[in-house]
């Protein structure tokens, strides 16, 4: 035992470091830049127990789905001599379990909650080093930089949250000497437990599709999970999503139900109506057939801000004072639906209904988040064409490379890795129907020659083909591109600017539009429906006014997840107030640039007024929950951070603050 305690406390001298991984390596590097010595004495910083409390309470939902987990892997290593341990982003430990022995020696290194295992602070680990690598690390024995760790082998898993984010590591460290190379197989599996687990709960009151290439693996940990808004919009995709889809959270972030799957909302649901299994089998954009299970909860809002299509179920009888009958589901996508009393938009509509079955092409413009396609998918709805396919393609999401054979298809054999028999592409998809081209701007420039000759001949030629396919489509493109600045920068070509434009349409952001009181009441009378009691959902003045004042810059997309927040944190009596808004909003109205009507002191005038609203809300909050900080957060819906930043100023104001 001297002996090996000798040479676990034995520095790696530099020519012997050629053994290492190159990860490891570069963590050494990165252990060497943060002026840490090799034979230091380690410092684990552990947290007083009132500040672990408090970063526990922060991590209270991963800490939740990972615990069961995390007791189920010790029962397969149980007497491995080694521990568990969960830590969040930072690498701060939160909870450990383990065998009693190990967990006794374990408390000298410090792997007890509220010890700090960043790399900054223990250098080469496997914990720090994998946040450090957002990637699965183990770092074995002497590879720790660190002398005093290296009786250590410890495997550590990032825990990321269901959209993309590190939340947290799940590590397995044990003694060295009895080190297992399952170990790493079996935190990787529980960790994709918890993330299935976490992306399950988020996305409760979604449409949520199970898929996997084999049914027997539906289920289980290996199938993929993606959800979508009831309208078909993409929220999020798992791991084991993204790799069946063949693309990453970032890239199908740009895709919608009916781009991944070729189904639109309405027909899934139709599917899974009509059909007496569970289990469907769809097709993946990539030409893959997945066997899926399907489940379809409402949401209260929709992500882009639009009430979503109610589902077919039987209705109670509506109470004397209820709301008039909420619009039917088929014309939720409809021109007359969008029509909400803005000026802008009814010109819009006015022009579009003119070139409605006219074949001519109609080009969409307008800041991200302002509707495009909803728009587009309501043209659609009310042309002599809505009997046939609503095509969407994303022209910034799918890779240079596989954009042309997305949209023009091929057949067997065309290129290495090309599905037997071939694919149909997106335009032949829409044969009969609207083709509608999402961001036309960044369709890569040799393809937009392509996509010129196939307008003017209305003939598609798929890759590896000799033959030409007519075809009999409705264009409708969109962009928040200035594509007349992409023309004089050689980017866009002039001849195809001019074959989309026949109609030119352009969609106002959000701050720009008259009818915000209309939006906002047809938004929340839809999300009332939702109610199990009934009650109906309203604005307070004073916050409506505050909705008048924001620039909202992300639009729609911002509004909706606003009011889908303070709907989930309104009273009883269903009113939205000051102290349902989350804290960002709150800045937004802090940067948002002042009309050019009110007067030039208004604006610092307007962000003390919004300070002392937030002041006041958290002084009240405080008051009536009696000093207890943890329970007016949960009422205000913020952290206790929020509210301990926040104290100077009430300390500043009535004095309180120190009591509280």
């Amino acid at each position: 035992m001297r002996d090996a305690v000798h040479h676990a406390m034995t520095p790696i001298a530099p020519h012997e470091a050629g053994w290492l991984t190159p990860s490891i390596q570069k963590s050494h590097e990165r252990s060497q830049t943060f002026g840490l010595s090799a034979l230091m004495r380690p410092d684990y910083d552990v947290l007083p127990a009132a500040e672990l409390a408090l970063r526990l309470e922060q991590s209270r939902i991963l800490c939740a789905h990972a615990t069961p987990v995390m007791e189920t892997l010790h029962e397969q290593i149980v007497n491995t001599q080694s521990m568990i341990v969960l830590t969040d982003a930072e690498g701060l430990i939160l909870h450990s379990i383990g065998d009693d022995e190990f967990l006794r020696r374990a408390e000298k290194v410090a792997l007890r909650p509220g010890a700090n295992w960043a790399e900054d602070r223990q250098g080469t680990n496997a914990i720090g080093t994998a946040i450090a690598e957002c990637s699965p690390t183990v770092v074995h024995g002497e590879q720790h930089y660190l002398a005093a760790n290296r009786f250590l082998t410890c495997s550590s898993v990032p825990i990321l949250d269901p959209y993309g984010d590190l939340i947290g590591v799940l590590d397995v460290s044990g003694d060295h000497r009895s080190y297992h190379q399952h170990t790493m197989a079996l935190a990787k599996m529980s960790v994709q437990m918890i993330e299935n687990h976490l992306f399950t709960n988020t996305f409760r009151e979604t449409l949520r599709i199970a898929f996997h290439g084999r049914p027997e693996f539906l289920g289980t940990l290996m199938e993929g999970i993606a959800a979508f808004t009831c309208d078909g919009r993409f929220l999020s995709a798992n791991r084991s999503a993204q790799f069946q889809l063949g693309l990453p959270l970032t890239a199908l972030r740009a895709h919608t139900l009916f781009s991944l799957f070729g189904l639109t909302s309405p027909q899934l649901i139709d599917r899974l109506r009509a059909g007496g299994d569970r289990n469907l089998s769809l097709n993946l954009h990539n030409g893959a057939v997945v066997c899926a299970r399907v489940e379809f909860r409402r949401a209260t809002l929709a992500e882009d801000g639009v009430p979503p299509p109610a589902p077919r179920a039987e209705k109670p009888a509506p109470r004397p004072d209820a709301p008039p009958p909420a619009v039917a589901a088929g014309a939720l996508s409809r021109l007359s639906y969008l029509d909400t009393g803005d000026p802008q938009i009814a010109t819009v509509i006015t022009k579009v209904r003119k070139v409605l079955g006219k074949d001519i092409p109609i080009l969409i413009t307008g800041e991200t988040g302002t509707g495009k396609e909803l728009l587009a998918q309501a043209i659609h709805n009310d042309s002599p064409r809505r009997s046939g396919a609503f095509v969407a393609v994303n022209c910034a999401s799918i890779p240079e490379s596989l954009i042309e054979s997305e949209l023009f298809g091929y057949e067997e054999g065309a290129f290495t890795g090309a599905r037997r028999k071939g694919a149909a592409g997106k335009l032949l998809q829409a044969n009969g129907g609207t083709l509608f081209l999402d961001e036309i701007g960044d369709m890569p420039y040799p393809l937009q020659v392509r996509l010129l000759r196939v307008l003017q001949e209305r003939l598609v030629n798929p890759l590896g083909s000799s033959k030409s396919i007519p075809v009999d489509i409705a264009i409708i493109c969109a962009t928040h591109r200035d594509l007349r600045e992409m023309i004089a920068q050689n980017c866009f070509r002039e001849d195809l600017y001019y074959r989309l434009n026949g109609l030119v349409v352009k969609l106002p952001p959000l701050r720009e539009r008259t009818d915000l009181l209309a939006v906002i009441q047809k938004m929340l009378h839809c999300a009332s429906l939702d109610e199990p009691d009934g009650r109906r959902l309203s604005v307070a003045a004073d916050v409506m006014a505050l909705f008048e004042q924001c620039a909202w810059p992300g639009n729609f997309r911002q509004l909706g997840n606003l009011l889908r927040t303070a709907a989930a944190m309104v009273d009883e009596d269903g009113e939205i107030r000051r102290e349902h808004l989350p804290d960002d909003f709150f800045d937004d109205l802090r940067c948002a640039p002042s009309p050019s009507a009110r007067p030039a002191e208004a604006a610092p005038l307007q962000g003390e007024r919004l300070r002392d609203v937030t002041t006041s809300a958290i002084a009240a909050a405080i008051a009536q929950h009696r000093g207890n900080v943890s329970a007016a957060a949960r009422a205000l819906g913020v952290s206790r951070n929020t509210i301990y930043r926040k104290l100077p100023a009430l300390a500043s104001t009535d004095g309180t603050a120190g009591e509280a």
